[in-house]
């Protein structure tokens, strides 16, 4: 039996890219997955991608830069699948320019989603963890997280923001069963290189499904063990 039958997963920027692997894969296993993200048009087809799968899907559109959208989204599953075991805090995007030429709208954009939504994320799903024995909190954050690049002033300060998130929040609450891991992709083949020039040879960079399964992989892990920072990069990206 899956370790994954009965249990409750969330997973916000769940349309594309690591966020939709992780859906169906979860689905696959026999989870209920609350699937969030700001796209209703990619959640429908989402649906279509999930159908036949074991798992119960919920689709809810939110921004999780918006509180009152996260509150709707979990008033909706605590209606249906119930508060989530899983919280994978997945959404997140980058404008990657140079700072002299980047906005403070643009800057606070990427906090907002980044930053922002993954604290209102898990502000308002790790209480219920707690208050039901344990539980699993995924950040995927990205390599530019532990090292700044040319461009990446906004989207690598995010994620250097979310890294002490999570660390700080791993000591707060390993005590009550709720692990707290992040997961440092490199380059990976997502909508993310779609947008920037920075674009490298998508044929040989990480796939979502490869995230994805490193993901499942850590949650399977015995509830001894806390993986709290994973670090996945492409084998050969030349």
């Amino acid at each position: 039996m899956s370790v994954f039958n009965g249990k409750v997963a969330l997973v916000t920027g769940a349309s594309s890219g690591i966020g939709r692997a992780l859906v169906l894969l979860l689905l696959r296993e026999g989870a209920s997955v609350i699937a969030s993200a700001r796209g209703e048009e990619r959640l429908n087809e989402l649906r279509e991608a999930a159908a036949g799968l074991p798992g119960k899907l919920l689709l809810a559109a939110a921004d999780v830069a918006d509180e009152p959208q996260v509150l709707r989204v979990l008033e909706k599953a605590a209606e249906t699948v119930g508060m989530p075991d899983i919280v994978i805090a997945n959404a997140g995007f980058g404008t990657i320019k140079p700072f002299v030429d980047m906005s403070t709208a643009e800057f606070d954009a990427v906090i907002a989603t980044n930053v922002r939504g993954v604290w209102l994320t898990l502000r308002h799903t790790v209480p219920s963890m707690i208050e039901k024995g344990g539980g699993d909190v995924i950040i995927v954050s990205s390599l530019a997280g532990k090292n700044g690049f040319a461009g990446g002033t906004a989207y690598s300060a995010s994620k250097f923001a979310v890294r002490g998130l999570a660390q700080s929040l791993m000591l707060e609450v390993r005590d009550r069963n709720v692990r707290v891991a992040s997961v440092f992709p490199g380059s990976t083949d997502t909508r993310f290189f779609d947008d920037t020039p920075m674009s490298p040879d998508r044929s040989k960079i990480l796939a979502s499904e490869d995230v994805a399964q490193t993901i499942i992989d850590l949650l399977r892990a015995s509830r001894r063990a806390l993986l709290s920072e994973i670090d996945i990069r492409p084998s050969n990206p030349k």
